[in-house]
């Protein structure tokens, strides 16, 4: 299992937030998305978009499964960028 925290750069509305669970989605790793203690499948939109990540919001990324260590790579990339591709 991989975990880090992050400081969200940009909030996760709608569009980023469609972004993020298509990066997702391309592993098996389970990731899990967790701020002020509630934790979402980021591979659920509906999951992330109930988190309200705004700009400036500390995160923490949980990755677990066979290809974490790309997983994490993707997602912790995506994150860093401020929500962008």
């Amino acid at each position: 299992m991989i975990k880090e925290e992050f400081i969200s750069k940009a909030g996760l509305h709608a569009r980023p937030a469609t972004a993020l669970v298509k990066e997702a989605r391309g592993f098996e790793a389970n990731v899990i998305i967790e701020k002020d203690g509630e934790r979402a499948n980021a591979k659920s939109i509906i999951g992330i978009l109930s988190l309200e990540i705004s700009a400036g919001s500390t995160v923490i990324l949980e990755i677990d499964g066979p290809d974490e260590a790309e997983c994490f790579d993707a997602v912790a990339r995506f994150i860093r960028n401020g929500m962008k591709q």
